[in-house]
């Protein structure tokens, strides 16, 4: 039911953008990082990522799309990385900063080019909370759309969405709440068979629905230790997936 009405939306947003002249959704509109700080390094690094894919397109059998929080595998996770992942030829399309139109883009760009994995990892969406206060329904779309394009490009492979990660100290945190309300629509996207829904967030929580500095410093983005709780957290579904 939730998806129909996200769908509803989008048809109602493309009749009203022909009609009105409203404009799409940013969330849906395919865009490079245009963060000041972002402007240095961004696009190197979708360059060698798209190198990177040439060079090992054959045997990638896991990626990981995202965020800075999927970035930071290679950093604060990659110890943990090369324990849980290094097995199955894995690729990580973390970037600091995305938001899922930037998402879109790099998918759009050449970042899904020649690659048959097995299992594809997907949690965006907290910066387009963070950034602009989307409102949930246009980060949904934003998710949507991303999972369609995995889809259509990748048709072998399944896809493991994570629920976005809890932001905000405690669950009255402004953010906390687009968070959740987020979550609660794009779990539908869910097929159980090819699309698979994973909320771990209760990893991160103590029993007052507060986020301790000693898991995430910001109250944002996991501490190093971190990493190894989301692979405990994620291992046995991830492990499912990969050898179905």
């Amino acid at each position: 039911m939730v998806t129909k009405i996200i769908a509803v939306f989008l048809i109602y947003c493309l009749i009203t953008t022909s009609v009105y002249g409203v404009t799409l959704p940013l969330a849906i509109q395919p865009s490079v990082q245009n963060a000041d700080w972002a402007h240095q390094w961004w696009l190197d690094r979708h360059q060698q990522k798209l190198e990177e894919i040439t060079q090992r397109k054959d045997e990638i059998n896991l990626v990981f799309i995202g965020d800075s929080i999927v970035h930071a595998w290679e950093d604060l996770g990659e110890n943990v990385w090369q324990q849980f992942y290094a097995r199955h030829n894995p690729l990580n399309l973390g970037f600091a900063g995305d938001r899922t139109e930037n998402v879109l883009w790099r998918l759009n760009n050449g970042q899904l080019s020649g690659m048959d994995p097995k299992l594809l990892v997907v949690m965006i969406g907290t910066n387009n909370i963070g950034h602009r206060s989307d409102l949930p329904e246009h980060t949904a779309l934003g998710v949507k759309t991303i999972l369609e394009t995995l889809r259509r490009e990748l048709p072998n492979s399944k896809i493991l969405l994570l629920a976005i990660f809890p932001r905000g100290k405690d669950k009255s945190d402004k953010m906390r709440l687009l968070v959740n309300e987020t979550n609660s629509l794009i779990k539908h996207f869910a097929d159980k068979e090819w699309i698979h829904w994973l909320d771990i967030n209760s990893a991160f929580i103590n029993d007052k629905g507060e986020i301790e500095k000693s898991v995430m410093e910001d109250y944002l983005h996991p501490n190093k230790p971190q990493y190894r709780v989301w692979a405990e957290a994620m291992d046995f579904t991830l492990t499912s997936l990969m050898e179905k």
